[in-house]
């Protein structure tokens, strides 16, 4: 029997389709973490520890995590150097810059307008 060369059709992602994949990369960099270690690594290559000290309140079991998880999706370049002590830098790749700017300026966004919010939230709980 031959071989068929023929290239099955791909659907077309829909990140509201229950199933489709983007929905879990959208997840992760739009995860509470994933935004902040993606504009802390916007600015510059960092090291863990210069990571956990940037973002305020992410244990280390978490920032470990979504460094993989960001790894694993193309995202964040991981280098570990043969030293002692060793030595882990972390920096974006091509699609994680493009990912980066995006997420960091929606970040950017929520501080300029987080008065507002909050004014709002208290208007809101003040109407009962």
């Amino acid at each position: 029997m031959p071989v068929s060369n023929e290239v099955t059709a791909i659907e077309q992602p829909n990140v509201n389709a229950a199933t489709c994949p983007s929905r879990s990369v959208l997840e992760h960099i739009t995860s509470r973490w994933g935004v902040l270690v993606l504009a802390a690594l916007l600015e510059d290559g960092r090291r863990f520890s210069e990571l956990r000290r940037i973002i305020g309140g992410v244990s280390e079991k978490m920032l470990a995590q979504t460094l993989q998880a960001l790894e694993r999706d193309g995202f964040v370049h991981r280098e570990a150097h043969p030293v002692i002590p060793p030595r882990v830098d972390y920096s974006l790749t091509e699609v994680g810059e493009q990912a980066a700017r995006l997420v960091s300026g929606l970040a950017r966004w929520s501080e300029a307008h987080v008065a507002d919010v909050l004014a709002s939230r208290e208007e809101y709980d003040n109407r009962t």
